[in-house]
């Protein structure tokens, strides 16, 4: 009986095995929780002036991005959709005209066209930077153009020099979709800068996030800047400068209701102080992962920083590799509790809503490749090199058969 309750009863159990710790595609609990005092002071300033729309802190706010950026105007606005939006119409791109876009970019760059009432036409991207390719945009000009949009995507920006020639032979504008490039530059110049004009998203995973959505539209032309102003708040003449008062005049010019809301700039301003910090850490965990992925079996590729005469920095936003079964990899990181994301599941041009375009698989071949292969990691200020290591070594394994 002893040996059988020895056996049953009163026996030291094995330990448990400890769960697999989890490492989520995006947090910022850290980054909060060291800036709360200056985000509580900023939203503080808030409650007390009782204006919680269109108010002083966007305009604080539209003047240090207009100072990080050395744009000559920066307009708040509620989201990078809305940004879009309204820089294409301010930028005097009319109904029924047409804009190149790229098709391989998040679908708001494509979107922000229909909903601005002119036609999308899609190009091809060079494989390498994932953005739009220059001799693709070239061959995509029509009588009908009216501006070509490159998107800045992931840690680098569009092949500006090219792009800027192309329209300067064709005379059409330049509008960039810089909605994930903050702190890129080209020669100095800031994304959103090189053309007539860009846009900026504050969407809560980019490198500089708020608590939702905000975004910014960037330009140096003077009747750009006004006439988004304007767009933004109904047609009014209304702005966010203190000085200006009167916002019941009318402009005559169908606006829609784009304001930013001084809380999310309120976070803003407190996250800025550290965005450069922020951009720094981002690039440490991007070499972290090229040393740990450099030999394993079954990644493709890992970014690639394009070398160019021209002086450019990369800003990492999102970490982007390229593999062998990427959906069976994705569905094992999430099984081991490792968030991630595919950007993009499906092209532009195949995407639903572009059907009427008439565009079929094999349009644009280098777009389908990079959205049949791509695949982000987890990557924010807030990660640890633990973090990168237990990421890397469940992608090592899966490739290579161990169990981890």
């Amino acid at each position: 009986m002893s040996d059988v309750m020895s056996d049953t009863v009163g026996s030291p159990s094995a330990p448990a095995a400890a769960p697999a710790r989890e490492v989520p595609f995006f947090t910022q609990a850290s980054s909060f929780e060291a800036l709360w005092p200056e985000i509580a002071r900023q939203v503080n300033k808030v409650m007390d002036r009782g204006k919680y729309s269109h108010g002083r802190q966007v305009a604080q706010l539209e003047k240090a991005i207009a100072a990080y950026t050395g744009a000559p105007y920066a307009i708040g606005v509620n989201n990078g959709t809305d940004a879009l939006v309204l820089l294409l119409r301010a930028a005097g791109v009319e109904p029924g005209q047409e804009v190149v876009v790229p098709a391989f970019s998040f679908v708001a760059s494509a979107s922000s066209v229909v909903l601005a009432r002119a036609k999308p036409v899609f190009a091809d991207i060079d494989p390498e930077t994932y953005s739009l390719d220059p001799e693709a945009a070239a061959a995509a000009v029509t009588p009908r153009t009216a501006a070509i949009m490159p998107v800045h995507l992931f840690w680098q920006m569009a092949d500006m020099r090219g792009i800027l020639e192309v329209a300067r032979r064709h005379d059409v504008a330049v509008l960039e979709d810089s909605a994930e490039a903050i702190g890129m530059r080209w020669n100095g110049v800031h994304a959103g800068l090189l053309g007539k004009g860009g846009v900026l998203s504050f969407f809560p995973t980019k490198t500089l996030g708020a608590l939702g959505d905000a975004g910014m539209i960037l330009t140096g032309d003077p009747a750009v800047a006004e006439r988004a102003a304007i767009l933004r708040h109904h047609g009014r003449m209304g702005k966010t400068i203190d000085h200006i008062a009167g916002i019941s005049n009318l402009s005559g010019v169908s606006g829609t209701n784009s304001k930013m809301d001084d809380i999310q700039a309120a976070v803003l301003l407190a996250k800025l102080t550290r965005l450069d910090q922020d951009i720094a850490r981002r690039a440490e965990l991007a070499a972290a992962y090229d040393e740990r992925l450099r030999d394993v079996p079954g990644v493709l590729r890992t970014p690639v920083v394009a070398q160019r005469e021209d002086e450019t920095n990369p800003v990492f936003y999102v970490y982007l590799i390229e593999v062998e079964d990427r959906d069976a990899l994705a569905a094992h990181l999430a099984d081991q509790g490792i968030g991630t994301e595919i950007y993009y599941p499906t092209p532009l041009h195949l995407q639903p809503c572009f059907a009427d375009l008439g565009h079929r698989p094999g349009d644009f071949p280098n777009a389908e490749a990079a959205c049949a292969r791509t695949i982000a990691l987890p990557f924010y200020p807030d990660l640890t090199i633990d973090d990168v290591d237990r990421v890397c070594d469940v992608i090592r394994a899966f490739y290579t058969g161990r169990t981890t």
